[in-house]
């Protein structure tokens, strides 16, 4: 298994399928009275979130305790980072504290791969700038499994904030890898140029591509992220891509609906519709459980689940 997780490109189609496996096998734990192994015991995981964040520094953390690791959590306010400590500064006092895994969220694009640089310790990109948060794609991968039996063939919609969003990076590459087809939706302002060779097809259009997909994957409209104006209003926003009750009722019958959290009730998302059977918005977190624990086992332990299930690991 690789070192460190960076971007989903770091992984082969093999490592994503090896990865989905043992979150399979882990899943079991989170159903227990006591929901805790003792594959990772003796270990050390650092939370290192210079961004605030809820889902995924609560996800790592549970999945690293689970795994009966010792978890040290360690946020920019009332540290030493706030008195002005540097990156490199702060990765060698967890490198000399002994770090075996260092999960580390970043506004700066390419701040944990800079942090490989500088710890022996495995690094778990937990999402950096506007580039990649590849645990998350994992996560929404292996709840599409769980749904359909499998990634390759499935027809996905993207919709929304695609220039601002890390999730949406991650999840085409990954679904490109495993045989899946993507299609990137949104206004103009809000679609990168060099979209089409994420191995997406790209509509301006959300109405047309609806009837067509196994998945409607809703984006969170970044505001805090954006310096200017990408759309005349949050209204006219709504109205143009916004997932309403008359647009999923456009989706095949099978059809279900993603969306990374947190989302924005009436903007991207009706509140109705976020709400529905088919919207997997609280799976998604449940299995993010999984899928970390999977990871973290897999880079820190070993890569092979013994005999049993990971579940069973020692």
């Amino acid at each position: 298994m690789i070192k460190h997780l960076l971007s989903v490109n770091d992984l082969t189609r093999e490592d994503v399928v090896r990865i989905l496996d043992t979150a399979e096998s882990f899943r079991e734990v989170g159903t227990r009275v006591i929901k805790k192994v003792p594959a990772l015991r003796g270990r050390t995981v650092v939370n290192l979130f210079y961004e605030d964040s809820t889902r995924t520094r609560i996800s790592f953390e549970l999945a690293a305790k689970r795994l009966s690791a010792d978890v040290i959590n360690f946020s920019t306010s009332g540290s030493s980072v706030a008195k002005g400590e540097s990156l490199k500064d702060t990765a060698l006092t967890l490198q000399a504290m002994g770090a075996d895994a260092i999960v580390i969220r970043h506004s700066s694009s390419g701040s944990p791969a800079t942090l490989t640089r500088w710890v022996s310790a495995s690094v778990l990109n937990a999402g950096d700038g506007t580039h990649e948060h590849p645990t998350q794609a994992l996560l929404d991968l292996y709840t599409m499994r769980e749904r359909f039996g499998q990634v390759d063939g499935l027809k996905v919609a993207i919709v929304g904030d695609v220039l601002h969003s890390r999730v949406a990076r991650s999840l085409t590459f990954a679904l490109s890898k495993m045989g899946a087809e993507a299609t990137l939706v949104g206004p103009p302002t809000l679609i990168p140029p060099d979209a089409p060779a994420w191995g997406a097809t790209v509509s301006h259009e959300l109405d047309p591509v609806l009837p067509k997909v196994n998945v409607c994957y809703v984006l969170r409209v970044q505001r805090e992220r954006q310096r200017r104006q990408f759309f005349p209003s949050v209204r006219e926003y709504a109205r143009f891509y916004g997932l309403s009750r008359e647009r999923v009722a456009m989706l095949p019958e099978e059809a279900m609906i993603m969306h990374p959290g947190p989302m924005n009730r009436g903007v991207e998302i009706a509140s109705d519709v976020a709400d529905l059977p088919r919207s997997v918005i609280t799976e998604q977190v449940t299995n993010g459980i999984a899928v970390r624990m999977s990871l973290l086992y897999l880079m820190l332990a070993g890569e092979r689940v013994p005999e049993g299930g990971g579940a069973h690991a020692a």
